[in-house]
């Protein structure tokens, strides 16, 4: 079974096993990764966090969980510029450094381990986590809480003052939208330090996890025609074209589309 095909057995289970599919994520891009043996690993770190988290109902927990983690040293990558091992699960296991997503997968699993109620939140521009019930979030990189005026201030210091918060920012995600968010940060991430092979190997899994918008195949379409594959780049395109709801982008996608050579051999 190749780490593809083993990724999506994860996300059949039932539970799905949301971060062992995490760890074959990072196997595409390292054959000498050997997820069970990070998961066996693992299970020193849950024994540490179990015998220092303080006697409180399981409810109660959440916060003290993320609070441990950061005294254990696992805190926010903050490098300039930022690589993919703030998002592949096994470098940032190992560095201690991650995106708050990385962070928040960890923290996931150990609760998952330890019973502690916790869900993930698909927050824009900064994953974060619940304790359902709770009347607020919890910021995986410290364990911060976040009211609503938080979540507000949170989401304007990224995306400008004209960014309203609505509810669907507050929505639980589920492992497969997790997975896809993780697939998109790798994207980006391999994108940006010109490793356009990898940034390809997720945005094929970003693809193959449906649901995906234009955006997603636009981003696959410059990925091929930096490598030069414009049958590829063109078949893109016109599925971005199908999916966008823009105009001005439905303008640009067709002109972009008139400038490739027609269809011949397919790539």
């Amino acid at each position: 079974m190749n780490p593809r095909h083993a990724f999506f057995a994860c996300l059949q289970r039932s539970p799905p096993a949301l971060f062992e599919a995490a760890l074959w994520i990072a196997v595409e891009h390292d054959a000498e990764v050997q997820p069970q043996v990070v998961l066996e690993q693992f299970k020193d770190l849950v024994q540490r966090v179990s015998s220092r988290l303080p006697m409180l109902p399981v409810s109660e927990l959440g916060q003290p969980l993320l609070r441990l983690l950061n005294d254990l040293g696992y805190q926010q990558d903050e490098a300039t510029p930022l690589r993919p091992q703030a998002a592949l699960l096994n470098k940032v296991l190992e560095r201690r450094r991650g995106q708050p997503l990385a962070l928040g997968l960890i923290t996931l699993e150990l609760a998952r381990r330890l019973e502690i109620p916790m869900v993930g939140v698909n927050f824009p521009g900064h994953f974060l986590l619940r304790v359902p019930g709770a009347d607020h979030l919890l910021d995986p990189c410290g364990g911060r809480r976040l009211y609503p005026n938080d979540c507000r201030e949170l989401l304007q210091r990224q995306y400008g003052p004209n960014m309203a918060l609505n509810a669907e920012h507050l929505l639980t995600s589920e492992p497969l939208q997790m997975l896809q968010r993780l697939s998109r940060n790798l994207r980006q991430l391999h994108l940006a330090n010109d490793d356009y092979i990898g940034a390809l190997i997720d945005a094929e899994r970003v693809l193959e996890l449906g649901n995906a918008n234009a955006s997603d195949y636009l981003a696959r379409a410059s990925l091929y025609q930096r490598l030069d594959c414009p049958n590829a780049e063109r078949f893109d395109l016109e599925h971005a074209l199908l999916l966008s709801d823009d105009p001005i982008q439905r303008l640009r996608l067709t002109e972009r589309l008139s400038h490739l050579p027609p269809n011949s051999i397919v790539h």
